[in-house]
């Protein structure tokens, strides 16, 4: 029976991630085609479609009356996407470098979400008014992510000339946008509701499997949460920024990791919580609590420094090892 549920596992892991993948695309494509900005479509429909995947299961898994499944979750994923992850993808590249400036935006709404995720856990429980609050403030953030503008410089009389004929330039692109817009057929909206339907039918069956594996190994829910689910609803990033970072593609390879870890601490958490007071077991709480904070920190002091050096991928999956056997008490 053990090994029916495991397969039952890994198959609903499957399903709920291509479900996910199905949704992204085919939204992406209706988005474009509907006139959304492409900057519109990945904040919302791709920024938040990586995260479905654990958002669904964790909504199954209050359904099912297995709350303590939900932090864990949330968590895990977390502490996976910054040292499994960015570990992995520092080690292929050798070097993970970001141009862009971190400290202006990414890195205090990344560190903000997670001090907001600390303080909410410290009694061991989340309430439907702090839900709520984390559904606010993920809120705030879109809105600021979305109309945030870097500040521009006024420029000289020589200037003007040139930023006309740009002006020109990104005039024209537009257009030439507006005109490339995607055609939608019927295959489109067809593979929308598929990829709506494998998540529902991936994450009833992966918590079905869960509890099941949980009760005949002795092991609790949450543990199995905070490792296998956190590593298999993650795994499409660690593919996307294993391939980026093999590619010298640094931005793509940390990139959508901000954004992911900020919807699972606020949105993850927040919205099945809108269901019923969540519980934090007291494994997540003495392991996994300082492993998401440990994790974020070193992840900011990483980004202030806008590179990733080889070794310090390396640091990152010896403390997600570490943590890992913290959990399962190997030594």
């Amino acid at each position: 029976m053990v090994a029916f549920w495991i397969f039952v596992f890994i198959v609903s892991l499957v399903v709920l991630v291509k479900g996910a993948d199905w949704l992204i695309a085919s939204s992406e494509k209706i988005g474009l085609a509907l006139g959304l900005s492409p900057f519109i479509v990945g904040v919302t429909i791709v920024g938040v479609g990586t995260s479905f995947p654990e958002l669904i299961s964790s909504i199954a898994a209050v359904l099912k009356n297995v709350p303590d499944v939900v932090v864990a979750n949330a968590i895990g994923s977390n502490i996976a996407n910054i040292l499994l992850i960015v570990g992995v993808a520092a080690i292929i590249g050798k070097q993970l470098i970001v141009t862009k400036n971190l400290i202006d935006l990414d890195l205090p709404l990344l560190a903000l979400s997670t001090v907001l995720l600390l303080g909410i856990v410290w009694d061991k429980q989340i309430t439907l008014g702090e839900s709520i609050l984390m559904i606010l403030t993920y809120g705030v953030y879109v809105l600021y992510t979305v109309f945030h503008k870097d500040t521009i410089d006024v420029p000289d009389e020589s200037d003007k000339t040139s930023i006309l004929k740009n002006q020109r330039k990104q005039a024209a692109a537009l257009k030439k946008e507006i005109l490339a817009r995607p055609k939608l057929v019927v295959k489109d909206f067809v593979i929308l509701i598929i990829g709506i339907l494998c998540l529902i039918l991936g994450a009833k069956y992966l918590i079905d499997a869960l509890v099941n594996l949980s009760t005949m190994l002795n092991i609790a829910t949450g543990v199995i949460a905070i490792t296998a689910v956190a590593i298999g609803t993650s795994l499409p990033e660690l593919i996307v920024s294993a391939k980026a970072a093999f590619a010298k593609k640094s931005e793509i390879a940390l990139g959508n990791i901000f954004g992911s870890n900020v919807f699972n601490a606020l949105m993850v958490i927040g919205i099945p919580g809108l269901f019923g007071v969540l519980p934090v077991d007291d494994q997540i709480f003495t392991i996994g609590v300082p492993a998401v904070a440990i994790a974020t920190l070193l992840f900011i002091i990483s980004g202030i420094s806008r590179r990733i050096h080889i070794w310090e991928g390396a640091l990152y999956l010896s403390i997600y090892i570490l943590f890992v056997a913290k959990l399962f008490n190997w030594f």
